[in-house]
Parts: structure tokens; C-alpha cells; sequence
């Protein structure tokens, strides 16, 4: 299992990057570098290459925090999906057919979902017509 010292350089600066651009005072520094070039217009006399500036700074900002922000995002996921895999191992009862449903195809997932809305469907007509819900087997997988 990786640990923090472990993971590679990119996930570590990914990391970095991804809670340091979620930071107030990095918004603050944004906020003030705006300030900044719009206050510059005047004295570049509002010139194509003083609006150049801002749009490729930003452009090349932006581009390269899509990347960061997807690399720490998978991580995320990846690790919120074995946790809930591990949930539905762990329990009793629980239908282990539904760990590491990510990889199915959509179809597959949709079959899935109406199953499951078919049972929250008779359960809440169940608790309407006042009858003690009964504990419905698992939808098929």
C-alpha cells in the first residue's frame, strides 16, 4: 500500500497543488494579480499585447490545472470505491456482486438502478399502506 513518501512526484505535486489552489489566499493572489493587469491598462494603453498577457497566462494556468486537479480526483475515487467496496464485503446480507460495479457498462448499471427503484418503490408503498416492510432479496446482478 502506498503511503504519502511513497506515491510518485506527480500525485505528491498534484496533491500539493490541488489544496493549495483551494485555499482562500490563493484566490486572494488571483484576485490580485487581475487587479494588477487591469490597472497596467491604462499605462499599455489597453494594448493587444497587454490583453495577450492575461489570456495566455490564464489559458496555460488553466490547462495544466486540469490535469492536477484529474490526477488527485482519481485518487479520490479510486479510494472512496475500495472503502465502499470494503463496506459491502464487510456486512452481512449485503449483495457482494455489487463490489466494483464502476466497471461495469452503463447498461449493465441501468439494469442495476431499476432493480434498486423498484424496491424503494415498494417499499414506500409498503409504509403507505401501512404494512411493516418486509426485507426484499437483493436485485439479481
Amino acid at each position: 500500500m502506498k503511503h504519502r513518501e511513497t506515491m510518485s512526484r506527480f500525485s505528491r505535486f498534484a496533491t500539493w497543488a490541488s489544496h493549495t489552489s483551494g485555499h482562500p489566499s490563493s484566490f486572494i493572489f488571483a484576485l490580485a494579480i487581475i487587479v494588477v493587469w487591469a490597472a497596467t491598462g491604462p499605462i499599455f494603453k489597453f494594448s493587444d499585447t497587454w490583453q495577450l498577457v492575461i489570456n495566455t497566462g490564464t489559458t496555460i494556468i488553466t490547462f495544466l490545472m486540469v490535469f492536477v486537479i484529474q490526477n488527485t480526483q482519481n485518487r479520490d475515487s479510486a479510494a472512496i470505491q475500495l472503502k465502499l467496496d470494503e463496506i459491502i464485503r464487510s456486512l452481512d446480507g449485503a449483495n457482494n456482486a455489487l463490489l466494483n460495479m464502476e466497471e461495469l457498462d452503463e447498461k449493465d448499471l441501468e439494469a442495476i438502478r431499476q432493480s434498486y427503484l423498484k424496491l424503494a418503490q415498494d417499499a414506500r408503498n409498503a409504509l403507505r399502506e401501512g404494512r411493516k416492510q418486509e426485507a426484499a432479496a437483493p436485485p439479481s446482478v
